[in-house]
C-alpha cells in the first residue's frame, strides 16, 4: 500500500478526562470542593466579562455603522464577520486580564471573604496613634 494513502491517526478527545502525570512528573495535589468551586466561579466570571465587553464592542459598532452618513467607510458591511471575531478575541484578552472589573465584582458576591489576617503590633501602634491635626 503506498504511503500516501496511510490513514490518518486518530486524536481522542479527552474531554472531562483528568491528565496523566507523565514519568517523573510530580502529580498534581487533588483540589478540595472549596477550591474546585472557586475555579469554576473564576472561570465562569472570567467569560461573563468576556461576553459584557464582546457584547459592548459589538452594540458600538452597530451604533457606529447608524450614525455614518450613506458614503461612509462604516457603513460598509465588509468583513463584519472578521471585525466581531477580533472584537471577541478583544473582549477575552481584555476579561483575561480583568481590565473592566466585572470578574472581580461577580467573585466578591460568589465567593466568602477570605479571614482577615490578624493585625500585627506594629499596625495596631500606628492605627490607634492620634491624628496629628486633632491636638
Amino acid at each position: 500500500m503506498d504511503s500516501r494513502f496511510l490513514p490518518l491517526p486518530v486524536r481522542q478527545l479527552d474531554i472531562g478526562q483528568p491528565e496523566q502525570p507523565k514519568v517523573g512528573q510530580a502529580a498534581p495535589a487533588p483540589q478540595t470542593e472549596e477550591a474546585h468551586y472557586r475555579d469554576k466561579a473564576t472561570n465562569a466570571a472570567v467569560k461573563f466579562e468576556s461576553f459584557f465587553i464582546a457584547q459592548s464592542l459589538h452594540k458600538m459598532r452597530d451604533a457606529t455603522k447608524a450614525m455614518a452618513d450613506d458614503d461612509s467607510i462604516y457603513k460598509d458591511s465588509i468583513n463584519s464577520d472578521m471585525l466581531d471575531m477580533a472584537d471577541n478575541m478583544v473582549a477575552d484578552q481584555l476579561a483575561g486580564r480583568r481590565a473592566f472589573g466585572v470578574a472581580d465584582a461577580i467573585l466578591r458576591q460568589l465567593l466568602p471573604a477570605a479571614p482577615a489576617a490578624a493585625a500585627s503590633p506594629q499596625e495596631i501602634s500606628v492605627l490607634s496613634k492620634k491624628n496629628p491635626t486633632d491636638a
